[in-house]
């Protein structure tokens, strides 16, 4: 055999392996060592975005006077897949005993003259950034904060809420967004709480599109979720009138199915990872545009990781390595000076300070470990 066709033989061998390595059957955690010059480049622009962030911190210790950006700045530096900071860094300490120090008698973590509060946001995400430390001195702390997280679950059998968690006052709507918080918050903070979850659970039900689990009228079929058990979606409705899925909540809703022990074959999980088979996407947040757009990639990253499958096949047939996708978008998006920021103003993603504490959070959580 000549050479030059010796040579298109193995090449062909090779592509072959490749595709049968990369189809949906893969399910496997990525090895670091298959994208070392792509790893470079995300520490790069995660040192860049931190170095950026550190230097919005105010003489009190907060960041963007908000304690639940705060606590997302100071996780995202906590989380450092290199470990380059650790709460004994003096801004980091800073931060984190600001935190502390807002800490109300019912173990809750916000500024209850802040408005709106958002009790439940800035506690969770609190929990996430004292429980990042590793520190047993947190302990008590994060234990009445936790216990705070679990008050707010709405225990009713009868309400089309049970099991859902708002914003920090019984009276309100419950959604998706707030309890996928919550959850994120207890599980990483090690209380494992099946009581917790199986009411969870019904309320992650009634948020999916999917009529073989869901009891409400509304209910679809497409597998992805929406904001709320009561029909509303921040996508509006399709042609139909029903609620539309959209990507930030389907992922939500995929990582706190995970979170909630339910397993990665159950039904509902396949339903909603199918949904994100048909819809994935880095150019929006599908359903909503740019609204809520980096809120969606830190939530990916964190559902995608979960998830456990390093790449997949789309319903069109594309292989999508979902990690190198996502870093190297999270990199051409990156502003010259390190930091992230969405044009669009909704959610509060015009501020840089929350957009980078979300794509720092999300590099750190997709960063093959």
């Amino acid at each position: 055999m000549k050479m030059k066709t010796l040579r298109g033989f193995i090449l062909i061998l090779f592509l072959m392996f490749v595709v049968v390595q990369s189809g949906p059957t893969a399910n496997h955690e990525t090895d670091a060592s298959e994208y070392h010059e792509l790893n470079e480049q995300v520490i790069a622009s995660i040192d860049s975005g931190l170095e950026w962030l550190k230097g919005q911190q105010a003489e009190d210790g907060l960041f963007a006077n908000h304690p639940g950006i705060t606590a997302l700045a100071l996780t995202a530096f906590l989380r450092h897949p290199e470990k380059k900071y650790s709460e004994a860094d003096p801004f980091i300490q800073k931060g984190l005993q600001r935190l502390i120090g807002l800490q109300q008698p019912n173990g809750a973590i916000y500024d209850i003259e802040m408005q709106p509060a958002l009790p439940n946001y800035n506690t969770a995400i609190s929990v996430m950034a004292l429980s990042s430390t590793g520190n047993s001195e947190y302990t008590s702390i994060i234990e009445r904060a936790q216990g705070f997280l679990k008050s707010l679950q709405v225990l009713d059998e009868e309400s089309v809420y049970h099991g859902g968690i708002g914003y920090g006052s019984r009276q309100e709507v419950k959604d998706l967004s707030n309890l996928n918080i919550a959850i994120q918050a207890l599980k990483e903070s090690g209380s494992d709480d099946q009581e917790v979850w199986d009411k969870a659970i019904k309320f992650l039900e009634r948020t999916q599109n999917r009529s073989e689990s869901n009891d409400q009228s509304w209910s679809g079929n497409d597998g992805g979720f929406i904001y709320s058990p009561d029909g509303e979606s921040k996508a509006g409705t399709d042609a139909a009138g029903s609620p539309r899925s959209y990507a930030s909540m389907t992922y939500a809703g995929l990582l706190s199915f995970i979170y909630a022990n339910v397993d990665k074959d159950d039904e509902r999980v396949q339903a909603a990872f199918k949904w994100i088979k048909e819809h994935f996407t880095l150019e929006e947040n599908y359903g909503m545009g740019s609204q809520g757009l980096y809120y969606h990639y830190h939530t990916m990253a964190k559902a995608l990781r979960l998830y456990g499958q390093s790449t997949f096949v789309d319903t069109k047939g594309i292989s999508h390595d979902w990690y190198r996708e996502f870093a190297e978008k999270m990199i051409e998006l990156q502003k010259p000076d390190g930091f992230w920021v969405n044009e669009q103003s909704r959610w509060m993603e015009a501020d840089p300070r929350l957009v980078t504490a979300y794509v720092v959070l999300g590099l750190d959580t997709a960063y093959p470990k």
